[in-house]
């Protein structure tokens, strides 16, 4: 693939011990560890309180953290195509299902089977926001944040225009955790803007070669990411808030990965 370049114009973050941009952006600059405790329960402003109550954690946390990324980039949610990135969706949701779909199937919630759909978290979003551009769901296994940048930065791309991008995952639950050993929530936002246009860190993406050696990550980075892949982009964080590395090696899915350089 020929090289992409986009402008980062807002950023969101929402995770154990990171629960807005301004603070993660504090400690990744300090080289910080964030404190070992879980997050609260995220509430995002645009979601209705209604819609808080009923909404799985995916979608709490997925609109968290878009929420932040799109005051930041002072851009109408309302207008903007987006991306939302994710490992399996909402697998404490699914395992409720294969439960009561093998005990009392009768039982089954329609509430909670309209959550199951892997795209339930940008359903959220499009509905409280009044967006009407493209939304896309999609899922590269843990390999997500990669995967989902990349789709967004051809659309922002290709439209001449911004593109919000939403990696996030929710704890798991029951049998499937042995595959998806997830034990907290994370989400991560940006909104991508063409090169040439606003203010912002800017992002250069190519398809990795061989050669490129894979980013190091602090190790509370990497045991975060095991406790939960959207954290993979806590490096691409931590290089747009102005510190480590500015050429990061990023999985994107299978044996695509890509090279991503961060120039203020």
């Amino acid at each position: 693939m020929s090289e992409l370049a986009v402008r980062v114009t807002g950023i969101g973050v929402y995770g154990p011990g990171l629960t807005s941009w301004e603070q993660a952006g504090t400690l990744l600059r300090g080289g910080q560890a964030p404190a070992a405790t879980e997050a609260p329960k995220p509430a995002p402003p645009l979601l209705p309180a209604a819609e808080r109550r009923r909404a799985p954690d995916t979608v709490l946390y997925a609109a968290q953290a878009a929420a932040e990324a799109c005051a930041m980039a002072a851009t109408d949610p309302a207008l903007l195509p987006c991306v939302f990135s994710s490992t399996q969706g909402d697998i404490a949701i699914t395992d409720y299902m294969c439960t009561t779909l093998a005990s009392t199937p009768r039982e089954l919630s329609p509430t909670k089977f309209h959550n199951s759909v892997h795209n339930a978290a940008v359903g959220y979003w499009s509905i409280a926001t009044g967006c009407r551009a493209p939304s896309t769901a999609l899922s590269a296994w843990i390999d997500s944040v990669g995967g989902g940048l990349f789709e967004a930065a051809v659309q922002a791309v290709d439209g001449d225009a911004p593109v919000l991008f939403v990696a996030y995952d929710a704890a798991a639950a029951g049998p499937l955790r042995s595959v998806v050993p997830f034990d907290c929530g994370f989400a991560v936002a940006l909104v991508l803007a063409p090169a040439s246009s606003g203010s912002g860190a800017q992002l250069r993406l190519r398809r990795a070669q061989s050669a490129d050696a894979p980013t190091p990550a602090a190790d509370w980075m990497q045991a975060l990411s095991v406790r939960n892949a959207a954290a993979a982009g806590l490096p691409l964080l931590q290089a747009l808030a102005g510190a480590g590395p500015r050429d990061l090696h990023l999985r994107a899915g299978g044996r695509f990965a890509l090279h991503v350089q961060v120039m203020p």
